[in-house]
């Protein structure tokens, strides 16, 4: 069996800096993100966060997974957003009966010459829309593990680099139970974060009726892939302070020994707490944000409006506190009461390391 080139050649961009980006960098690398917002936000009526947290997320190398009921525009925002990045797009309807190989591919037998050739499956995309993701059992879900932690997919023993920048969005229905799976817990620690789809207003209603009802509204590409790596390498360098680092550390460890942060009260609640991972997810959340404010160092409130987004899908709840009624984003909102918020930064210090 002969393995064939991976049929994506990845744009490698620098991922971080020795030093922290100056303000008139940030302010020429932000140029797309206002572009990317008004293309989405042509086709998504919604609230303008929830786009912003797609941009996080792409800013910050992560992933998305969207919940809410069925007609929100879940899939709409994500192929707008998706369309409007202006790179390879790969769009997965997750049902039952999919199979790992129909996610990353397969080697085929050519006839031709007789030696088996590798067909690459959606996986090998800049964006991949996982729509429904919880429709498919386990073992499909395994087949997005290894790609979303390290950017590469294992066929019958060859590794395949998938293209950068890279960005699996998944949907998900939180009300209909008959035909799905929950995700297992390592892959959902995998998103970056959770964002909660609600209904739209009254208003923004009336407006979506007249724009679906009305000629049809497209999306163009506003941004190229040069682009977006540019955007991620500048983000990087946004500078974080330790203090907001550990600010981070203790609401993430928080969750996993609350008694040691005079929250014992929690613990009858908490099966598993939230991994190093969230940690991280703070950390770039935070700092993406600070970007997209068009600041080149982040703020203690760039973080703490991200918390709820980045823990609620990594904590594991007991009986007791469904039975309390009590839902993550409640337990997260007791904790950050408790720990205290860090000090206003006046401004990074000069030749700064970007890992805080």
């Amino acid at each position: 069996m002969t393995a064939t080139p991976s049929p994506a050649t990845p744009h490698e961009a620098p991922l971080a800096t020795s030093t922290a980006a100056t303000q008139q960098e940030v302010d020429a690398a932000r140029g797309p993100l206002d572009s990317l917002r008004a293309a989405v936000a042509r086709v998504y009526l919604g609230p303008a966060r929830t786009i912003d947290l797609l941009l996080l997320a792409l800013l910050g190398r992560g992933h998305a997974l969207l919940e809410g009921v069925p007609g929100v525009a879940k899939t709409t925002l994500v192929k707008a957003f998706a369309t409007a990045l202006g790179c390879s797009v790969r769009r997965v309807q997750f049902t039952p009966d999919l199979l790992p190989s129909d996610i990353t591919g397969t080697y085929v037998l050519s006839p031709k010459d007789g030696t088996f050739n590798l067909r690459p499956g959606p996986i090998f995309a800049n964006v991949v829309l996982a729509d429904e993701i919880n429709r498919a059992p386990a073992k499909v879900q395994s087949a997005l593990l290894e790609v979303m932690q390290e950017r590469q997919v294992t066929i019958a023993g060859e590794t395949h680099k998938v293209p950068e920048p890279f960005l699996v969005m998944a949907t998900q229905n939180p009300i209909e139970t008959e035909g799905t799976y929950p995700l297992p817990e390592a892959q959902v620690d995998r998103f970056m974060m959770k964002v909660l789809v609600d209904y739209p207003s009254e208003e923004e209603e009336f407006v979506i009726a007249q724009r679906v009802t009305g000629p049809a509204t497209g999306v163009s590409a506003v941004a190229t892939m040069t682009q977006l790596a540019e955007l991620q390498q500048e983000c990087r360098r946004v500078y974080v302070d330790p203090s907001l680092v550990q600010y981070a550390v203790k609401l993430v460890s928080a969750t996993r020994r609350p008694e040691r942060y005079d929250l014992p009260e929690l613990r009858k609640y908490l099966t598993f707490g939230a991994s190093p991972r969230a940690t991280i997810g703070l950390v770039e959340g935070a700092r993406a944000l600070a970007f997209m404010r068009g600041r080149n160092y982040a703020l203690p409130e760039d973080m703490t409006g991200l918390v709820a987004d980045v823990l609620r899908h990594r904590l594991v709840l007991t009986y007791e506190a469904l039975a309390d009624g009590l839902d993550a984003d409640q337990i997260v909102q007791r904790v950050m009461k408790k720990i205290a918020v860090p000090d206003k930064p006046l401004a990074p210090p000069a030749h700064a390391s970007t890992h805080g």
